[in-house]
Formats: C-alpha cells, structure tokens, sequence
C-alpha cells in the first residue's frame, strides 16, 4: 500500500558506509528505486572512514570467503571498468607464524580455503623471506606462514566515494543529515523510514547502520547481536615502497589478540591492532596506551620500522556479533526489513560482495551459493564458536 503525499522507493538503506553504499550502487544498476539516508554530512562518515583498507578473501568463514572473492574481482577492477583510481595494490596477505600453535591453526585452515577457490599456500621460512615476499621479517624463529597474493588494500574514502558517484548517476537517492528516528511497522510489515525531516515508504527497508544496527533495529521491535567495539589504529611517513603484503600477527600479546600492517599505495605504513580486552561502547578517543604498545610489536616483527616516525592515531568502531561472522537475512518479525549489520570491522572489504548479495535477495534471484551463504549468515544462527581469522 503506497500512501499518498509521501515519497515512495522500492527500497531505503539506513546507512551510506561500507555495506550501504555499495548495496545503493548495486541495487540501483539493477534498476531499483534506492534512497539511502544517514546522519552525517557525506558518505563514509562513520566506520568507513576509519577503517585501514585491507581487503582480504583469506578467511575461514566460507561465506566470507565468497563475498570476498567478488569483492576483490569488484574492486582490483574498478578503475579499468569505471575510471576511477581507488587506489589499489595487490600485495597480497600473509600470516606469519613463529609458533607451533599458530603454524597448526595456518595450516588447517587451508584446506577450508582452497575448497573455497582461495589462491593461497603456505610458505616456509626460506620462501617467506624471498625479496619477492617478506625480506625484512625478523629471522629468528620464523617457521613461515599463509600467502594469498590476490588479497591487497586501496583507499576507503576514495572507494566508498566512487561507489556514491555511480550510484547517483544511476539513480539512487541519499539524504544526509537526516536522522532515522522511527520504523513504521503496520500488519507485521515494514512501512518505511521516518526521520528527523520527514517520512519516507518503502516495501523494504535495509538496517545498514554499522555500530549503530542495533539501536536501529529496536525502531522496529527487533534486537540484533550487535555491539561495538574501539579498534585504534596509526598512520606514518611515506617512505619508498619496501613492503606489498599485509602483514598478520596472530600471536596474542598483553593488550592484544592480534596486529596488521602494510605499506600504502602511497607510501605510508599503517597499522592497527585487535585490543584485548575489548573495548566495548562508542568511545573513539584515541589513547596513550596503543603507540608504545603496538611499535614494540612491529619493530620487533619487521626491525626495518624502528625509525619510520608516526603521523596520527586514530579509533574506529568494529560492530561485532558474538560469533565474529556478520549477520545478513530477512526479518522474520518483520516482512520487508533486510539485516546487513555486525560486519565486525570487515566492512569495507565485504561491502562491494555483499551488496550484489543484496540485491539479488530484493530482486528474489538468488543463487545456491546464495542460499548457502545466508544461511551462515544466518540472523536466527546459534552464534556460537569464533570464525578463525577475524
């Protein structure tokens, strides 16, 4: 039922970050009326523009995996399919191992991996230190570790942005600075958005909201595992390319689970760890405690760092699910609301997969993959266990 005097859409995304936008450019190549509506000023303003680039299908989530790999297909090719440089670079993934425990976890995940069509192998320590690799890890130690080498990074902003253009240009609406403030439910079924500025109608209605997924989602009566947690990061100096994979730590350390870091298309490292505890809540100040913390780490991995000097540090909000995998599916509650939340700092990379997922759930044309997919990504799955690599 379309009420007179409103504007209608086939569909709204509540959020224009990591998963909204993509999906708005993906919904509206295939011909769906789209609005997307957020808080901020412009796209990417929240998680988004936080997050450190790294794109990745080295995972141990299947259903990661897949989105991944489209996503990798999606943005290794843009500037060649739509012109604009996002700045990207196939440097590759690796995992390192200086352990037993962690060569074990390796090494069992990639059977997983390679079932998925994953191009990854292990390394051993002479293969990891090639100049073609990793030349300037610490030697000591090292047993070797995963290479994935069409994993890789490009720029968040630049890529969020250009996903905004397309879309625009092929029809999709964004309001910004307009605050979601209600979600009419009539009949069991979604009605649209209100906001702080008006009422829109749509038949579906996708909670792309990050760190805030959960408190949107209670505008319609539903709560979704989602809450979020501070990651810091830190940016440096450019400095003369020396370094193409993303480097993974997986090793816990006092105040850490695990650390990454890679060298930029342009030049400068970054770096970011997963805290341990986690921090949870909406604090993104930025702390004392992480530089000294995390630079003990990466010069002790990679020696070559120890007088690269620091520009700026940083928090960002990871929305997490209990079991560290996200959660994308219809509502059962509610007819016509769409869940692509609990990313769990993953965002940007899935983004570009899972909004082709997106639109071919709007459009009821999914595929056995599909099907598969969704049904880890399950939001009725029992959440338990931890996806391995998240």
């Amino acid at each position: 039922m379309i009420e007179r005097g409103i504007p209608h859409y086939d569909v709204i995304i509540i959020g224009a970050g990591s998963i909204g936008t993509p999906a708005a450019f993906a919904l509206a190549s295939a011909g769906v009326r789209t609005l997307v509506v957020d808080a901020a000023s412009s796209v990417g303003q929240g998680s988004n523009k936080a997050a450190i680039g790294g794109v990745r299908a080295t995972h141990s989530d299947p259903a990661k995996i897949r989105l991944n790999l489209r996503s990798l297909e999606i943005l290794s090719t843009w500037k060649e399919v739509y012109g604009e440089d996002i700045e990207w670079h196939k440097g590759g993934y690796v995992y390192v191992a200086y352990r037993e425990r962690e060569e074990k976890i390796l090494k069992d995940l990639l059977a997983v991996q390679k079932t998925y069509g994953l191009n990854i192998n292990w390394l051993d320590r002479e293969a990891m230190l090639d100049v073609d690799v990793l030349p300037d890890l610490n030697h000591d130690d090292l047993l070797g570790g995963t290479y994935s080498p069409d994993d890789g990074h490009c720029s968040t902003l630049l890529t969020t942005h250009a996903f905004y253009e397309h879309a625009r240009r092929m029809g999709a609406g964004f309001h910004f600075g307009e605050k979601v403030i209600g979600l009419p439910v009539e009949g069991g079924r979604i009605r649209g958005v209100v906001t702080d500025r008006g009422r829109y109608g749509a038949g579906v209605v996708i909670n792309a909201a990050g760190a805030f997924a959960r408190s949107v989602a209670q505008m319609a009566g539903i709560d979704v595992p989602v809450t979020p947690d501070s990651h810091e990061a830190a940016i440096t100096e450019p400095v003369a390319r020396f370094l193409h994979p993303m480097v993974v730590d997986i090793r816990p350390a006092p105040g850490s689970t695990n650390y990454y870091f890679y060298q930029h298309y342009t030049g400068q490292i970054i770096f970011c760890i997963t805290p341990n505890p986690q921090i949870w809540g909406e604090d993104r100040r930025e702390t004392s405690a992480f530089l000294p913390m995390v630079a003990r780490r990466l010069v002790d991995l990679m020696p070559r760092l120890a007088n690269i000097r620091v520009r700026r540090t940083w928090r960002g909000l990871y929305p997490m699910t209990p079991d560290g995998s996200p959660i994308v599916g219809w509502c059962r509650e509610v007819q016509g609301l769409l869940l692509a939340v609990g990313m769990c700092g993953q965002g940007f990379m899935l983004g570009p997969g899972v909004g082709e997922l997106i639109t071919r759930m709007v459009q009821d044309r999914l595929t056995p993959d599909d099907c598969q997919t969704l049904e880890i990504l399950s939001p009725y799955r029992q959440f338990v266990g931890q996806e391995e690599l998240k």
